[in-house]
């Protein structure tokens, strides 16, 4: 029999991290704005054309509402709207999104009804974005589909028979 030389396959690195959860830096949106190195005639340019546009492009805070399979997901956005997620492959089996995350996404120039996913938010980092004013009061953190649809139904609890009546 072959003596063991390995120390098992891709499953048995699959689900070792770190070791430590180490505090990454708060990722915010870009809203857009100039660098402090841009020329001012390229920033009034700028300024100019996001004036002028009639979609406003670029980052927005979303909550996960429904997972729909296939790297795809039913996302809230804070702007109003609800858009089909893409979760970018950069993200695809390494970070694990499920319904009720807070995550940044990416609008589309051409599909408004799109986006893409580029960031997951930790709950510690969606309180903090909370308090710094980033996620509307009424953004709820750490809440699941079961939570978020039971919100839905909070009196429907009658299934149409009348015990009385027996």
């Amino acid at each position: 029999m072959p003596k063991p030389k390995g120390n098992g396959g891709k499953n048995r690195r699959r689900g070792k991290g770190d070791g430590e959860e180490s505090k990454r830096e708060l990722e915010f949106k870009e809203d857009g704005r100039c660098q402090s190195f841009c020329s001012p005639i390229s920033c009034f340019l700028s300024f100019f054309i996001r004036l002028t546009s009639d979609t406003s492009s670029g980052q927005e805070y979303a909550q996960v509402v429904k997972m729909l399979g296939n790297g795809r997901c039913e996302c809230f956005c804070f702007d109003g709207v609800t858009r089909l997620g893409h979760i970018r492959g950069k993200m695809r089996k390494k970070v694990w999104i499920t319904a009720g995350d807070i995550v940044l996404v990416a609008k589309r120039d051409f599909q408004d009804e799109k986006v893409d996913i580029i960031h997951k938010y930790s709950a510690d980092e969606a309180r903090n974005l909370k308090q710094y004013g980033e996620l509307p009061e009424t953004a709820r953190i750490n809440e699941t589909a079961v939570d978020m649809a039971m919100a839905g139904d909070a009196d429907d609890d009658d299934i149409g028979i009348d015990f009385d009546d027996i």
